[in-house]
């Protein structure tokens, strides 16, 4: 079974996957949020032909501003794959050490909270939302300036429920590329479900049942 280095980044420092091991009954801990979240974001951007050439090869974040709101399990999961595959990572967190440490582990860079409605991103950046802001019952609210939307390339929401929250409605409208939680869930999901089996997941069947629940 092919594991993907996002997967197993012991550096993420966040796990929702544990396996005994069959030769030695070792516990290994991975991460399917990770892979989950970045291969989400990299095939919108190539279905949409957002790439840069061949500079960007092999994922289509590379070189490009990666905007992360949020530096808890799911946000420290975006950074590190967002890292890997090259981009540059910003990170906004309402605990400004823990935005720091993030960016200092990711060589990113931290930005207070408080200065986000007025941050101005690259041409082409991606923005992620990684905290609960959006989920129900609070669903009206973003946590960026909607004025600031029209700047982003991409729009990722960690957020689920709903499936197309406020951030990627008003995302849309802007003209921005949205990507939903849902899509996150369902390929983590996909990434336990091979962890435990040592298989392959029946993927259009699991996800024709996410889709019909969301």
């Amino acid at each position: 079974m092919q594991l993907s280095g996002c997967m197993l980044h012991q550096s993420i420092g966040a796990v929702n996957t544990i396996i005994r091991r069959r030769t030695d009954g070792k516990l290994i801990g991975y991460n399917t949020d990770c892979e989950a979240s970045i291969t989400a974001i990299e095939d919108a951007l190539t279905v949409w032909g957002c790439t840069n050439g061949e500079a960007t090869f092999p994922s289509p974040l590379a070189g490009k501003m990666f905007v992360l709101v949020g530096a808890g399990g799911a946000g420290r999961a975006l950074a590190f794959g967002a890292k890997i595959r090259g981009a540059q990572v910003v990170i906004f967190d309402l605990d400004f050490d823990r935005a720091k440490s993030l960016a200092m582990a990711v060589s990113g860079e931290a930005q207070p909270y408080l200065d986000l409605p007025n941050f101005q991103p690259e041409k082409g950046a991606i923005l992620a939302n990684a905290t609960p802001v959006g989920m129900h019952p609070n669903k009206d609210r973003i946590p960026v300036a909607e004025v600031t939307l029209g700047d982003y390339e991409l729009v990722f929401d960690a957020v689920y429920t709903p499936r197309k929250t406020t951030l990627l409605k008003e995302a849309e409208a802007a003209g921005a590329i949205i990507v939903s939680g849902v899509e996150m869930f369902l390929r983590q999901a996909i990434g336990q479900f091979n962890l435990f089996t040592g298989g392959e997941a029946p993927r259009e069947f699991m996800r024709d049942i996410v889709l019909a629940k969301f």
